[in-house]
């Protein structure tokens, strides 16, 4: 009995020490949590950038994926990256003249392809017909202009030898596999040495290019034939990204949604949320992920592309929601953002140049102001405005449940009077003029009394 006890005590240690508890995160109070995320809420927009091998057949980031492609088929795209027009200089510039704040890249997607000098593996970019650490030329041209870096790492692999075949693999089963199917399948592969992989990759991350203000782990899917916290030790690796890197904001991917400090913010990907979200019936800090089009990779083919006018409204929705929006680009294979993204990126500059106030600050408007059909109200707090976005630009008057309310208002793009007044029946209007103003959607800027 003393030595089955012994034995139970020893596994039970070797299960805790292999996946920590999450009473050993550091313990933090709401106040401080807001004041470590403070520049990030206040910031609001960022830029991601999905780029890997993917870029080069150029049909989707998944292509590994959806058409089954081995290591062997897949190595073609390895042997021919040379972006021979990598320009990590103009990315930066484009970024901040759109007016993005924070970048998110790619450091490993899926396909398990590495944009720095690993010396964990050889499927990295200093091995490929290119043969320079872009990570590190990436992080100096992106803080040059003075916009924080994040990294995303993609928890899944489909290139390394220990990661287990699942059902998202390019190698998988059919649907109805079962799970010893999988094992036979995965026979002589070991998570566990994979655990240690991510681990050693993301402390390079973390270590060699200075401050590092996100990381973005992706992505979780437990159940049958999945991976979710214990494939990853998730606990194991929030606890390693915090001691590398205390201040750094970390996504909500890895499973860890109910354990308190497991993550920072959560991530509705492509869509518009309809309310603030929220987790327990609280109000949590969230960040929509969304493409210009429907590929996060370089895909040449899609054409699904939104408009500029789209995509400031989605801007301004999220903030009105007290959200952040992470807008990604996928560049060329040559390595420039092809002139497709650059077109939405120099126009929503051109409307941040003017309105950013309404962005940068700014979160989702008190209550007690109900915003009129066709706008979208942002507010900031600090300086007690509100910002209405016209979406559909009306002729002369408008009512405005909340006249009672202004002090003075005026169109942000220029700085211009307009005048509101109350009619004899009590109902508050501003006066607008009959042409729109040269602005993809006009903002109002009230001052509030």
């Amino acid at each position: 009995m003393r030595k089955q006890l012994t034995i139970l005590l020893a596994v039970i240690v070797s299960v805790f020490t292999a996946f920590p508890s999450s009473a050993q995160f550091k313990k933090e109070t709401e106040e401080q949590k807001a004041e470590r995320m403070s520049w990030w809420t206040a910031d609001r927009f960022g830029m991601f950038i999905h780029w890997g091998l993917y870029a080069l057949p150029a049909r989707h980031e998944w292509v590994k994926n959806r058409e089954r492609i081995t290591n062997e088929d897949y190595q073609k795209y390895f042997d021919h990256f040379d972006p021979d027009m990598f320009d990590p200089k103009a990315w930066a510039r484009m970024a901040k003249e759109a007016g993005m704040k924070y970048v998110v890249l790619t450091s490993k997607h899926h396909e398990g392809f590495c944009m720095w000098d690993s010396k964990y593996t050889d499927y990295k970019v200093t091995n490929t017909p290119y043969g320079k650490d872009i990570i590190k030329d990436f992080v100096e041209a992106f803080r040059a202009e003075g916009l924080k870096v994040g990294f995303y790492y993609s928890l899944i692999d489909w290139h390394h030898p220990d990661f287990t075949i699942d059902r998202n693999h390019p190698q998988r089963l059919d649907a109805n596999a079962t799970e010893e199917q999988y094992a036979a399948l995965n026979k002589g592969k070991d998570m566990a040495r994979y655990r240690k992989y991510m681990k050693d990759q993301v402390t390079e991350l973390l270590t060699n290019y200075g401050e590092i203000s996100i990381i973005w782990f992706d992505f979780s899917y437990p159940g049958k034939n999945g991976k979710g916290r214990k494939d990853w030790d998730s606990e194991g690796l929030v606890k390693l990204a915090r001691s590398l890197q205390p201040g750094i904001l970390i996504d909500n991917r890895l499973d860890l949604n109910d354990v308190d400090g497991g993550w920072d913010f959560i991530t509705p990907e492509q869509v518009k949320v309809d309310k603030w979200p929220e987790v327990d019936g609280k109000k949590v800090p969230w960040e929509t992920c969304q493409t210009f089009s429907g590929s996060w990779g370089y895909y040449r083919d899609e054409t699904t592309w939104k408009s500029p006018a789209q995509l400031i409204e989605l801007l301004v929705e999220s903030v009105s929601k007290g959200g952040n929006l992470l807008l990604n680009v996928g560049p060329t294979a040559r390595g420039n953002f092809d002139q497709r993204a650059q077109d939405r990126l120099n126009a929503i500059g051109g409307w941040m140049k003017f309105n950013s106030r309404s962005v940068y600050g700014c979160t989702e408007a008190p209550a007690e102001f109900k915003a009129p059909a066709n706008t979208i109200l942002t507010y900031n707090p600090k300086t007690n405005r509100l910002y209405m976005h016209l979406l559909s630009y009306p002729m002369g008057k408008m009512v405005v449940p909340f006249g009672d309310r202004i002090q003075y208002a005026q169109f942000l793009h220029d700085g211009s009077e307009i005048k509101f007044s109350k009619d004899g029946n009590g109902i508050w209007s501003i006066s607008l003029p009959i042409l729109k103003p040269d602005s993809e959607i006009p903002v109002v800027e009230i001052y509030l009394k």
